[in-house]
């Protein structure tokens, strides 16, 4: 009876179980998650593919993981979603690219899969990534090189602005000079240059009747040879011969000669007027007189020309003055035209290199290099000077030396010293050197030289400053900081600015200092720099200078 009851009682409890799955079943959703990886070992910075595979209904919505989660790989990149149909399935497929830059073993986590409200979790997965191996044997190992001061080279800018300017100047001079002798050689200059009878003369001489009866040119000859004629009479006979009809130009020939104005002859007129109807026959109706006519014509013309030139009167004085000045001053006005033409190619040519090397190199830069600056000529000094200043002294880079000035003396308490000083001040501008270097008096006390005796050197600066206020410099601002030589001296940089006067300028001048102060205790090496503010040039002397100041390790033995 026992085991009947207790076999019911499982039974009840089995089927409520299955029951229990059956309605859970009915209400979840169905989906089959897969995930591979395409290698197991990657090396270091190599893409490993990590793909999620996931088989849902194509009602259900798949959520993948983003961001960071495969940590601790790294994703380089996360690819599209690839969406198949199977039946009444949908294939999902999402690849990650990952990877690691360090080497060792690693776990990529479980990643978390949203399905609907569901969440599944896929599987850790372990990796391997190993580091680049090195074939020594192969390859040679050296030592790392030691770092190298590399001198930086000064731009030569300038020389080759120079002469490009140089080469554009003698293009320009070879182009004026090549215009100005197609101008001398031009031959209407040269007739327009020469008097009027010279001129016709030249023009008939010019006149080659050949070529135009052999090109059947004669009214074109007819018209150049009258034109000669007439342009002669408008100028020395009658001023509108060239308007006036062959009628108008003979009656004023007569009238001139009845008034004895001119003195031609019936026989000069009427050759003139024979050729001048001759002409209007030619270009109006249509006439072709012969070769041999024709040149007869010419040396009629000219012949008729010296009459005309033999019968006018003499030029005054007064008209030959006029006819000279008039030459003069057409020579002048061509003279000013070409040397116009010649100054604007050049002017051209000179704007457009300082644009050119405005906008490459500043127009400062450029400014300062045409017309000059003192501070940027030290600063292109080629070769500047390294030297010692005082015994034991400052070793320092200039762009000049430093001349040494009258024996010096300075008072800093509790000390009393004496030394040499060596200066350079730049005339042009407010531009200042200093080197000094001081020592305990031989006749001081030997108790004077004990530790309690240490140089101020803040005090020894301030002395400096004492003197900038004697000479007339207000406003003073000043800063102290440790300052280290290249080969590891230690001193006090004072710095600042202030309102210096300026002898020369006799004014004040807004600038700035610097003060380098060196000291034990029986030696007081200071380095002075003073400047006008806002001089890009200076500024860099300045660092170049402080970058090479340098001193000789004072030991026991050479104090």
């Amino acid at each position: 009876m026992k085991n009947t009851k207790s076999n019911k009682t499982l039974l009840s409890k089995l089927q409520y179980t299955i029951g229990v799955l059956i309605i859970i079943g009915s209400t979840s959703v169905w989906a089959q998650v897969k995930t591979q990886i395409d290698s197991t070992a990657i090396k270091i910075g190599e893409e490993l593919l990590y793909q999620i595979a996931v088989e849902v209904d194509t009602t259900s919505l798949v959520v993948f993981p983003e961001g960071q989660t495969f940590s601790p790989l790294e994703v380089i990149e996360s690819y599209p979603v690839d969406t198949t149909f199977k039946a009444d399935q949908l294939q999902l497929i999402k690849n990650y690219g990952l990877t690691q830059f360090d080497s060792g073993r690693y776990t990529i986590p479980k990643q978390k899969i949203s399905i609907d409200t569901s969440t599944v979790f896929t599987d850790s997965i372990e990796i391997i990534v190993n580091a680049v191996k090195v074939d020594t044997t192969q390859q040679k190992l050296y030592d790392i090189k030691p770092l190298i001061a590399v001198k930086k080279k000064r731009s030569k800018w300038w020389v080759w602005a120079l002469i490009i300017l140089g080469v554009l100047g003698v293009l320009a001079a070879v182009f004026f000079l090549w215009f100005w002798k197609k101008r001398i050689q031009s031959n209407e200059e040269k007739i327009a240059d020469l008097p009027p009878y010279d001129r016709a003369k030249m023009a008939l001489e010019a006149l080659d009747e050949t070529r135009y009866f052999e090109n059947k040119e004669v009214k074109a000859y007819y018209s150049s040879l009258t034109l000669i004629l007439r342009q002669y009479l408008d100028e020395k006979v009658y001023d509108q011969s060239l308007e006036s009809t062959t009628d108008e130009l003979i009656s004023r020939l007569n009238i001139l000669k009845d008034a004895r104005k001119i003195k031609l002859n019936k026989e000069t007129i009427a050759n003139i007027e024979n050729i001048l109807r001759r002409a209007d026959l030619v270009k109006f109706a249509k006439s072709k007189p012969d070769f041999e006519l024709a040149r007869l014509d010419k040396s009629t013309i000219a012949r008729e020309i010296d009459h005309v030139k033999d019968s006018l009167p003499e030029p005054s004085e007064e008209e030959r003055l006029k006819d000279l000045a008039y030459k003069a001053a057409l020579e002048k006005q061509r003279k000013r035209k070409t040397l116009i033409v010649g100054a604007s190619i050049v002017f051209s040519l000179l704007v457009l290199s300082f644009v050119g090397f405005s906008i490459k190199y500043g127009v400062t830069t450029v400014k300062d290099t045409v017309l000059g600056h003192p501070t940027k000529a030290l600063l292109d000094e080629p070769y500047w000077v390294t030297s010692e200043y005082g015994a034991p002294g400052i070793t320092v880079t200039t762009p000049v030396v430093l001349e040494r000035e009258p024996s010096d003396s300075a008072t800093v308490e509790p000390t009393a010293l004496k030394g040499s000083s060596f200066s350079y001040t730049n005339s042009d501008t407010f531009f200042n050197i200093v080197a000094k270097s001081f020592s305990l008096e031989k006749n001081q006390p030997q108790a004077d030289q004990s530790e309690e005796n240490q140089i101020d050197l803040a005090e020894a600066a301030n002395q400096i400053l004492v003197g900038f206020e004697n000479e007339g410099t207000t406003n003073i601002f000043t800063k102290n900081e440790q300052f280290i030589t290249p080969n590891g001296q230690e001193g006090l940089k004072s710095f600042g600015s202030a309102d210096f006067y300026s002898n020369k300028h006799e004014k004040l001048i807004k600038g700035n200092y610097v003060i380098l102060g060196f000291s034990t205790s029986d030696l007081l090496q200071q380095f002075v720099l003073s400047w006008a503010e806002n001089d890009q040039y200076a500024d860099q002397i300045v660092e170049r200078i402080l970058a090479s100041v340098e001193l000789i390790k004072l030991t026991e033995d050479n104090k």
